[in-house]
């Protein structure tokens, strides 16, 4: 394999309504404080780093990652995908929904889902847990399980789907703000 001698530009970087986010592609610095922050009462917030919902999306198209903020009684959607995600808790305290079974987790505590591994976290503890979350993004086939686990902190589906809009249709969608608890995360 050969190398191209190009140059990769930087990406310009824009204030999109709740932090800054590329709005071209290239390389780019952000600290998780400064970026973009999507927020929801019952999916917690997340900060993506790229901009799918930017008038020209800039995504990442192979590696996928974000800091996921969870506070007691929130959660994601209990799920497995054909590829594999990494997690490493930062801090607070949340409980892993893996595979029917759940497992409390701490800070520094890091979870490795192979691929197929049904799974979701939802919040525990005093207040909130941060979750760094890394996944590849090659068209990831994925399936939304039934859990009585899951049903247990609302992070279940009513019925078995592999479609995500399904999946989603009832979930509470994401608004662009920073979570309520701004001023008690690690890096405010």
């Amino acid at each position: 394999m050969g190398c191209e001698n190009s140059v990769v530009i930087e990406a310009r970087l824009e204030n999109v309504g709740s932090g800054l986010a590329p709005v071209t592609e290239g390389w780019f610095v952000v600290n998780v404080r400064d970026a973009e922050w999507f927020s929801s009462e019952t999916r917690g917030a997340a900060c993506w780093f790229a901009n799918e919902y930017g008038d020209s999306p800039v995504e990442f198209p192979q590696l996928g990652i974000n800091v996921t903020v969870l506070e007691p009684g929130q959660s994601g959607v209990y799920h497995a995908e054909s590829n594999q995600e990494a997690f490493l808790v930062l801090a607070g305290r949340c409980r892993l929904l893996v595979e029917g079974k759940e497992r409390g987790l701490g800070p520094w505590d890091f979870c490795h889902s192979a691929p197929w591994t049904e799974h979701a976290f939802a919040g525990a503890g005093e207040g909130p847990c941060v979750i760094v979350m890394v996944g590849a993004r090659s068209s990831p086939d994925v399936r939304y399980p039934v859990s009585e686990t899951a049903a247990r902190y609302g992070a279940n589906v009513a019925k078995e789907t592999s479609d995500p809009e399904e999946a989603y249709a009832t979930a509470e969608q994401f608004r662009r703000e920073r979570p309520p608890s701004w001023s008690r995360l690690p890096w405010a």
